[in-house]
């Protein structure tokens, strides 16, 4: 999953997905935790699968969102 360039700087927002991710309802993420015993649970990424961990992990230390940004700019 690594891949060869990493990104460097300011992330590109995407509403879809940001809409996505606010939206996922209460109910799916209990049954997801009944059945997957490690649903949600931090640090468990790196034992699933430690090279799109060790990726996210230096993407997100790497580049910034704009609402970051926004954040830290009016704080």
């Amino acid at each position: 999953m690594v891949c060869k360039f990493m990104k460097f700087g300011f992330r590109k927002p995407s509403l879809k997905k940001s809409i996505k991710a606010r939206t996922t309802g209460k109910l799916k993420r209990k049954a997801k935790k009944a059945v997957i015993p490690f649903y949600g649970k931090k640090g468990t990424g790196i034992i699933k699968s430690p090279k799109k961990a060790v990726y996210n992990k230096v993407y997100h230390r790497t580049s910034f969102s704009m609402f970051g940004f926004f954040k830290k700019l009016f704080k």
